[in-house]
């Protein structure tokens, strides 16, 4: 067996909704998983899998990389050739932090990656890719771009605009052990809300844009919201729990994507500090505080060498 092409993908954890923006906007943090991807010269997959879900992640051709990779195959008409894959995962799997979207991007600028040269994958073929495997571009689009993104569709497909989040913005998650299905909680959500309920959202939405790239000191206003974490709060009591008691001490925190996770924008690192600490003293069982940056490179691929990082 002659193997081919080797490439290096790494992709950013992301945190989607940010309390109002519900399905809109997404923020990638400094959490990485990365993937080792090499052609094997036959027909065969070959998959080995650190870390994080490690036990749980299929090693045929239901793995949602290689399943991804395929897509970006299909759609400039080929098939997808035996590779081996070596996953080392960090996000959590099942938080909220956007595992399912990095895999799916992972797996296309792995496909990107081991096309280059003869066929090329622009920003918009790429978002379009994942929003199809993801269904909807909020966790996709910070993973493929970095940074804050507003993600929406119109009548070409997802569109996405990145912005430069302000350098006092400090994010904390806090991670459970206990795990929440993004199906469930979406499954919890009403098919209509009131119209003041929406119209408040939208405020909020349009608040916390600013309160992320020039305002921090507005966080805890422009993060309330009223269209998706109440109905989720009866599957997730302990997490509903943290958020309320950490805003009720001016924390701006939310439910960071479907959850169960707790996302806290902190004005500042020392009050990321004075968070995490609270938070430790209000749950009963183990929760680990993650104090991050925010990435601002989103998924990068690249030829794979010994030593790479």
């Amino acid at each position: 067996m002659s193997e081919g092409r080797r490439v290096l993908v790494r992709v950013p954890a992301t945190s989607a909704n940010l309390g109002p923006g519900f399905d809109t906007l997404g923020l990638a943090l400094s959490v990485y998983d990365e993937l080792v991807v090499t052609e094997r010269g036959d027909d065969q997959l070959d998959i080995e899998v650190t870390g994080e879900g490690a036990a749980d992640v299929p090693r045929d051709g239901s793995n949602l990389v290689v399943r991804a990779m395929a897509h970006a195959y299909a759609s400039v008409g080929r098939t997808l050739p035996g590779v081996r894959l070596e996953a080392r995962n960090v996000i959590p799997h099942g938080r909220g932090m956007g595992s399912s979207g990095a895999a799916v991007v992972s797996g296309l600028l792995a496909a990107k990656g081991l096309l280059a040269g003869d066929v090329e994958f622009g920003p918009d073929t790429l978002l379009r890719l994942a929003t199809e495997m993801e269904g909807h571009p909020d966790n996709v689009a910070p993973a493929l771009f970095g940074g804050l993104t507003i993600a929406w569709m119109d009548e070409t497909g997802p569109q996405h605009k990145q912005l430069i989040v302000h350098r006092g913005v400090a994010p904390l998650v806090l991670v459970p052990e206990f795990t929440m299905s993004t199906q469930v909680a979406r499954s919890l959500q009403p098919l209509q809300v009131p119209r003041e309920d929406a119209v408040f959202n939208v405020s909020r939405s349009a608040l916390l844009i600013a309160a992320l790239t020039q305002s921090p000191e507005l966080l805890m206003a422009a993060t309330e919201d009223k269209l998706h974490q109440s109905y989720r709060a009866q599957a997730m009591p302990e997490t509903d729990r943290l958020v309320r008691a950490l805003r009720a001490q001016g924390f701006a925190a939310v439910v960071s994507g479907a959850g169960p996770s707790v996302l806290v924008l902190a004005d500042g690192p020392g009050r990321r500090l004075e968070a995490a600490e609270l938070a430790a003293s209000l749950v009963d069982t183990p929760w680990e505080a993650h104090m991050l940056a925010v990435d601002v490179r989103g998924g990068t691929v690249k030829e794979y060498s010994e030593g790479s990082t």
